[in-house]
């Protein structure tokens, strides 16, 4: 069962929620947990969107709970579309709020996510750059405005000596 690669807190969520991981996720999460750069290529509804978010969102519970989660972002997810920005990141929404809950009480750990669009209010837009999202999920036209103003670039990028743990960057690209 692939459930042996997850915390406690995001197996029991998944459990409250899927009878079963699909053939993909549990193809693509030892695959994605092991640091092997992955490619899911499923058909529509066959839940790659979760093997991939699932997996990322497992080792950010596991080093927040280590450590804390400093307010930077470890997850980037661009979309070609606003639209699907915007479902992106309110699908994220249950998990993260149903994998806080099944955390142990009381749980300081937050994980939080925001998307950055070019039709993202400038309050938010602030808000991120004061507060970085754990979970950034964006469009290549804002990815750019990201990398080319300086704003951008301390919001998407830290120093990574101060990280408590050796960094881990997971590569993952659902496609239909």
């Amino acid at each position: 069962m692939p459930f042996s690669y997850f915390h406690p807190a995001v197996a029991s969520w998944f459990n409250s929620q899927f009878d079963q991981p699909t053939e993909v996720q549990v193809q693509a999460w030892p695959a994605i947990q092991g640091g092997s750069h992955t490619l899911i290529a499923a058909p529509t509804g066959s839940g790659k969107t979760l093997a991939a978010f699932l997996a990322v969102i497992n080792e950010l519970v596991r080093d927040g709970e280590l450590f804390g989660l400093p307010d930077e972002t470890r997850i980037l997810y661009v979309s070609p579309l606003k639209a699907l920005s915007n479902d992106i990141n309110r699908n994220l929404e249950a998990p993260l709020v149903g994998i806080t809950q099944e955390l142990p009480s009381p749980s300081p750990l937050s994980i939080r996510s925001a998307v950055r669009t070019g039709d993202t209010p400038q309050a938010e837009r602030a808000k991120v750059r004061r507060q970085p999202p754990h979970i950034l999920v964006t469009t290549p036209e804002s990815l750019f405005i990201f990398l080319t103003s300086e704003s951008g670039r301390r919001t998407l990028f830290v120093r990574i000596e101060s990280r408590p743990l050796r960094p881990r960057f997971f590569h993952c690209a659902a496609v239909k």
